[in-house]
């Protein structure tokens, strides 16, 4: 009788104030959680966990040692798409990305490139971002897939320091940007020999998240995969 009267508690709230896919900006049916069927369907998947040394790789290759490394779905700046990744980090929706990336865990499951992950953390935010922003959106997402594989979820970085806005810079502005940034967290040591995902919402340039793989890599006989939730195209 519950669920019956949350279904219709629900179902009148839509209807006062409709939920909409992010996407195409149509109303969500009963049925249809964050994202409207159509959308879900047309995600311009990466799918580079289907390919071997992919170019998501190829872009760190040289730079620190990783395990693996793909992106769900590809950003765009100006596509309907870009949209979710906006809501999730300022529109106070990382529900949302939590559940993509559960999503994805099931819908790369034949890949099997989260065979053999101990652990998952998140690329961390500085205390004052997180304080403005109330929440960080990257470990929302690591949640999801921590939640979804029934592995710990461990807050292995830190932000040491803020930094600028990286919107606007280019690659080596990037890199100089975040030098310095961040460091393992004094129980670092307890994920020695893990395999560890190292989670973020977006890669464009890789900047952070080589400085952030390549600290985890100092933690004695750990390896390190990555994952982001979408990807601009590398070049």
């Amino acid at each position: 009788m519950w669920k019956t009267i949350k279904q219709w508690l629900g179902g009148a709230a839509d209807v006062v104030m409709p939920r909409v896919c992010p996407v195409c900006q149509q109303a969500l049916d009963g049925d249809e959680k964050w994202l409207c069927r159509k959308c879900l369907a047309t995600l311009p998947r990466t799918r580079y966990e289907e390919v071997t040394f992919n170019t998501m790789e190829q872009h760190f290759a040289g730079k620190v040692p990783i395990e693996r490394a793909t992106a769900y779905f590809f950003y765009e700046k100006g596509s309907p798409y870009a949209s979710i990744l906006h809501d999730i980090k300022y529109h106070g929706t990382p529900t949302m990305g939590k559940w993509l990336t559960a999503r994805a865990v099931g819908d790369m499951a034949g890949s099997r490139f989260f065979d053999g992950i101990d652990v998952v953390t998140a690329v961390p935010l500085h205390r004052s971002k997180l304080a403005q922003r109330g929440y960080n959106q990257s470990e929302y997402l690591a949640r999801g897939i921590a939640e979804r594989l029934d592995i710990p979820f461990i807050e292995a970085l830190k932000a040491i320091r803020p930094h600028s806005t990286q919107t606007h810079k280019g690659a080596m502005e990037r890199w100089q940007n975040i030098q310095g940034n961040y460091a393992l967290k004094k129980d670092a040591d307890q994920l020695a020999g893990k395999h560890i995902l190292l989670v973020d919402d977006v890669i464009t340039t890789g900047s952070t998240l080589t400085v952030c793989a390549a600290l985890l890599k100092q933690i004695p006989g750990a390896t390190v995969s990555l994952f982001t939730l979408a990807a601009a195209r590398l070049d």
